[in-house]
């Protein structure tokens, strides 16, 4: 038997065959009898019971507070609508209602509540105009930032005070005017029934402006440069840029603002009046509002069935005006949002997820 020719000993070792490596089922290519690997399951949506859940816990956090406010203020308003449908304690009905809306004082009260509606544009306009300058990097824009805030943070009587000194038919406006010659401005600001609640409108807005520059100042240091900054890159000047690109992102603290300062205007203007008017709404009934009404009646009239009645409905008004300025900006959230559910409800689904092919 003849015996296998062997290898020229070269002097190193014999190499030895090895088998190919198989990579391990999972990683590379699969090996032989291996299943391919199956892809991650889709990340899913939160369904709705966790939603509630969510919201659940949210409630349960707000609840103490709830409470606290039902028993503060709920039994205040219970009561304020007993005594606007009874009479030394004997029901009513309607009766109240009926008389004070055939008064015309009340009737010129809502009318003046209303004229005030006016410095709200007003207002959401200057605060925004301020705000955008001093956003811009305005020369010594710190000074202006503090000058346009202080008026807001002094009390409201003090405020009130100055300026009836200020308004006087001889006071310091009209001196001044006289001295830079432009005497023919002058007038009465605060006797003369055609200019009293126009002056005491000029007050009001002086003070409220404050809160609506720091208000839309915040939203704009909180706003993405890129956008702003490619506009100019793009050639956008200054009230093109403010007008087409900030204002549209402030939109919701600017409905905010006005649904606040709207509120104001109809029940937080008391002070003002009082104080300016010595407590009469005058002259005549020129500078009378609801709240006014409310405490003539109450305090200085001896009519408080009269009083309950009036608060009642301002107080109704004022729930109805936020309960429409929310529902309002609800439903335009919710426009808005159905074109995003639309472009979600066409993505491809991910193959896999239903057993079968790409949906």
């Amino acid at each position: 038997m003849e015996r296998p020719a062997r290898e020229r000993d070269s002097g190193a070792p014999a190499a030895t065959a090895r088998p190919p490596a198989v990579p391990a089922p999972g990683r590379g290519t699969p090996g032989p009898g291996a299943r391919p690997a199956t892809p991650p399951p889709p990340a899913r949506r939160p369904t709705r019971a966790a939603g509630w859940r969510r919201h659940w816990g949210v409630a349960v956090w707000m609840l103490p507070a709830a409470l606290v406010m039902a028993l503060v203020f709920g039994y205040s308003v219970v009561e304020l609508y007993v005594q606007a449908v009874t009479n030394q304690g004997a029901w009513a009905g309607l009766a109240n209602v009926r008389l004070v809306l055939s008064d015309p004082y009340f009737r010129a009260a809502i009318e003046h509540n209303l004229q005030l509606l006016i410095a709200v544009p007003v207002l959401a306009a200057l605060g925004l105009f301020l705000a955008i300058l001093v956003y811009e990097g305005l020369r010594g824009w710190r000074a202006y930032r503090f000058m346009i805030f202080l008026p807001y943070i002094l009390p409201v009587p003090v405020i009130a005070v100055v300026f009836s000194q200020l308004l006087q038919q001889d006071g310091a406006l009209n001196e001044i005017l006289g001295k830079l010659g432009l005497g023919v401005l002058a007038a009465n600001w605060l006797g003369d029934p055609n200019v009293s609640l126009w002056a005491m409108m000029g007050v009001i807005v002086w003070r409220e402006a404050g809160f609506a520059f720091v208000l839309f100042l915040a939203r704009l240091l909180s706003l993405p440069q890129e956008t702003q900054e490619a506009a100019r890159i793009d050639g956008a000047g200054f009230f093109s840029l403010h007008w087409r690109i900030t204002v549209p992102q402030l939109r919701s603290v600017i409905w905010f603002y006005a649904v606040i300062e709207g509120i104001t205007m109809i029940s937080w203007v008391f002070n003002y009046v009082y104080i300016m008017s010595n407590g009469q709404g005058g002259p005549g009934d020129s500078t009378m509002v609801t709240e006014l009404y409310i405490y003539q009646n109450a305090f200085q009239f001896n009519a408080p069935q009269l009083a309950a009645a009036a608060a009642a409905l301002l107080f109704t008004v004022l729930v109805a005006v936020f309960a429409t300025g929310l529902g309002i900006r609800a439903l335009v959230l919710w426009r808005r949002s159905r074109p995003q559910d639309a472009e979600r409800g066409l993505r491809l689904t991910p193959a896999g997820e239903h057993g079968g092919e790409a949906v």
